[in-house]
């Protein structure tokens, strides 16, 4: 019977599968549990804590819920009364919010207890948030005459709305007050939310109201082009800077607003805490990237009060730089995430490290691969030796004929074997034992 090549290429496949087999399902087996383990894909899913509606946290929030979704993560955006309440959900393991935006100053809890903040951390320092004190100017006057108020303390006879439980800026204004050692019985305070007191404030049911908020806010802007309302210039801003560290000195330039009619008239210094992104410790870190990574797209520009590039940056956080965040910041965008889509460049970063695990692993284990698929080739030839060998030994006492016929059908078995050319001289080897066994079979019928 005549072999081809192909039934050689054919045999040698089968028996290299059968040899790497194992060994590659072994390899894929233990990739696949480090994959279960270890978890490099994101989750698609996240729910961003943001503020009050029509607030600038609600703004921003948008903007991210774009830029995640071009990765195929979908953000849900939860509103709320403003930072108070961004921390306490993070710090409920049951409330569902994986990240929040937080306002600097905001906590009152991690004041009083060292561990509060255990489990949280930071990705950054995204912008400047003011406390805008807004008031209507009729009632300064009224209150005041021709004075305008500087001082925290000038706004003692005002009713003033300092934000509704739950926001940052009630914690904050606290704070702020305690500072001016002025007493809530000292005051007028009204406790609505933003909207609601942004209303009271242009139909003057109340004098003033305090919110902290980044200039992008939709109610800031629309306050600073109110007719007949004024804003609080702080004239010791300095000085809030050296009693609260989270604080910073900004100012307003003159004429920022509308260049044409040379709003504000001057420039205007306020207090700013920073706005923060905050997550629970255990986000995954890909996400941590992702979302680092867009806050630079969104707060790396140039703004009010900060020149391109200052933010987002690593300073000034109340809760310890995640380590994702800190690496974003130190290098930039991973090199690899550079050239390759994120998914696949996230695959790499995450899987690289038991990759060269399991290569160390089974890189010994691979040096028997050779010795195995060439005693599977070989043991096709050698289990008819053993035939062989008994028929051999069966001439000159069973009847010749018997054995011939015998090694006869065991010869057509072996010329059916195929194997690889590299072992082709094993099987000649045997066909040329068989020739040995029949001529002695011929010498004992010519004896006989």
């Amino acid at each position: 019977m005549k072999h081809t090549d192909s039934d050689s290429s054919r045999v040698s496949g089968r028996d290299l599968l059968a040899t790497v087999g194992p060994f590659v399902l072994l390899g894929l087996v233990l990739l696949a549990i480090a994959y279960w383990v270890l978890q490099p894909a994101p989750p698609r899913h996240v729910v961003l804590a943001t503020g009050t509606v029509q607030g600038a946290y609600a703004e921003f929030g948008e903007r991210y819920v774009d830029i995640l979704a071009r990765h195929g993560i979908k953000v849900e955006l939860r509103a709320t009364q403003g930072s108070a309440e961004n921390l306490a959900l993070l710090r409920d393991p049951d409330s569902g919010v994986d990240l929040a935006f937080v306002q600097g100053g905001a906590d009152r809890k991690a004041e009083r207890d060292p561990d509060a903040d255990a489990g949280l951390v930071s990705l950054g320092s995204l912008f400047y948030e003011p406390v805008w004190v807004f008031y209507r100017e009729d009632a300064a006057q009224r209150l005041m005459g021709d004075a305008r108020p500087g001082m925290l303390g000038q706004l003692a006879p005002f009713r003033l709305n300092v934000g509704a439980e739950g926001s940052g800026v009630a914690v904050l204004m606290e704070k702020l007050f305690d500072a001016n050692r002025l007493a809530p019985a000292q005051l007028h305070l009204v406790r609505l939310s933003q909207t609601p007191a942004v209303v009271a404030l242009l139909d003057g049911t109340i004098d003033a109201m305090a919110f902290v908020s980044a200039p992008e806010s939709p109610m800031v802007q629309m306050l600073l082009q109110t007719p007949g309302i004024g804003l609080m210039h702080f004239a010791q801003a300095e000085a809030y800077t050296r009693r609260f560290p989270f604080m910073s000195v900004v100012t307003l330039p003159r004429g920022v607003i509308d260049l044409a009619h040379d709003q504000p008239p001057d420039d205007v210094h306020l207090v700013a805490p920073t706005g923060t992104l905050v997550a629970r410790e255990g986000t995954h870190p890909a996400l941590v990237q992702l979302f680092v990574q867009a806050a630079q797209e969104v707060h790396g520009g140039a703004g009010w009060f900060n020149a391109p590039g200052h933010f987002p940056n690593g300073r000034t956080t109340e809760q310890p730089l995640a380590s994702e965040a800190e690496r974003f910041y130190r290098i930039g965008v991973p090199f690899l995430q550079r050239y390759l889509p994120f998914w696949l460049a996230n695959l790499i970063e995450r899987m690289w490290p038991v990759l060269v695990a399991l290569i160390a692993v089974l890189l010994p284990l691979s040096r028997i691969l050779p010795p195995l698929y060439a005693l599977r080739v070989r043991s096709r030839v050698f289990r008819w030796y053993g035939q062989l060998r008994a028929l051999e030994a069966e001439v000159g006492h069973r009847p010749a004929d018997d054995l011939a016929r015998e090694l006869a059908a065991l010869e057509e078995r072996v010329e059916r074997i195929s194997v690889p050319l590299a072992y082709a001289d094993e099987l000649y080897a045997l066909r040329q034992h068989i020739g040995l066994v029949r001529s002695r079979l011929q010498a004992q019928r010519s004896a006989g």
